[in-house]
């Protein structure tokens, strides 16, 4: 489900919670050690990052996916409506050997529209990944570091039991590699705009 709610004004959750207070900025966590190099994310910023990210949008095979194609305003409208909004969302660009390559949404599952589709729970964390150039597909980079994202969402975030994902389920590479990031199919899902799979990364190991 494309474009989770907001980015940057204090929004409260069910609790009365600040959002804020649980969605830590990913940016300030540092580097993550990987087999594929060193990988860290750090927020968009705008203009500065517009046209890379209109590039990568407008790939036919991150277009078939992700239905932003278009003009860099169609972009950048997509940017802010996130980092104008409560901080709930926040986009990123990944860094790996501090060369961008990847696209990255890490949000409140639990207070997107996302959750009106599972029974979600409390801090729930959803990520959303776009792999930029095309050399960086098709060889376990995705799957790397979407486990090393969890691996330290779980760590940094300690009221969130789990971090979630809904690709498309017509995107089996994206499927598999969440499956080799130690995620589950927990459920097929019909979303407004997509069929999607419903994969979860659990903090205690889900039984078999």
């Amino acid at each position: 489900m494309k474009g989770p709610t907001g980015g940057r004004r204090e929004a409260r959750d069910g609790a009365g919670e600040p959002v804020g207070r649980d969605a830590a900025d990913p940016a300030g966590w540092g580097a993550m050690t990987t087999v594929a190099g060193e990988f860290r994310l750090r927020p968009v910023r705008l203009p500065a990052d517009l046209g890379l990210l209109t590039r990568w949008m407008n790939d036919p095979e991150v277009a078939a996916f992700w239905e932003l194609a278009g003009p860099a305003a169609v972009t950048e409208r997509h940017l802010r409506t996130q980092l104008d909004g409560d901080g709930r969302s926040l986009p990123c660009l990944g860094l790996l050997d501090d060369t961008p390559m990847s696209y990255w949404e890490v949000y409140r599952a639990d207070l997107d529209p996302l959750a009106a589709h599972y029974p979600a729970r409390p801090h729930d964390t959803g990520v959303h990944l776009l792999l930029g150039p095309a050399d960086s597909r098709g060889r376990g980079v995705g799957a790397t570091l979407l486990a090393a994202l969890a691996d330290r969402l779980l760590r940094e975030r300690p009221r969130c039991q789990r971090v979630v994902a809904e690709p498309d389920l017509r995107n089996r590479r994206s499927v598999r590699a969440f499956r080799r990031a130690g995620f589950r199919l927990a459920a097929e899902l019909d979303l407004p705009d997509k069929r999607a799979a419903l994969m979860v990364r659990d903090r205690t190991p889900h039984p078999a």
